[in-house]
């Protein structure tokens, strides 16, 4: 069974953020963990961007995004929600 997993990204990203979060995208997609992220408007601030993936991997991306999140200092920039 696929399991969902949602990113909330900040809208308003310096060209150094915006480049890090396609490295992120790129890289799940990448490593096989889904084939495409969705992306939808949340609010003014945020997008939410969601994507499958299969349930034996869904820790393994899990904390593969907080790794990612954690060295490149995005904390505040995008979430796991």
């Amino acid at each position: 069974m696929d399991k969902i997993i949602q990113l909330k990204v900040r809208k308003d990203l310096d060209a150094r953020q915006q480049h890090t979060i396609l490295k992120l995208k790129g890289s799940l997609i990448s490593k096989g963990y889904t084939e495409i992220i969705h992306i939808l408007d949340l609010d003014e601030q945020f997008h939410i961007n969601t994507f499958e993936t299969d349930s034996e991997k869904r820790n393994e991306v899990q904390q593969y995004i907080a790794a990612f999140i954690n060295s490149e200092n995005l904390a505040g920039t995008v979430a796991m929600k």
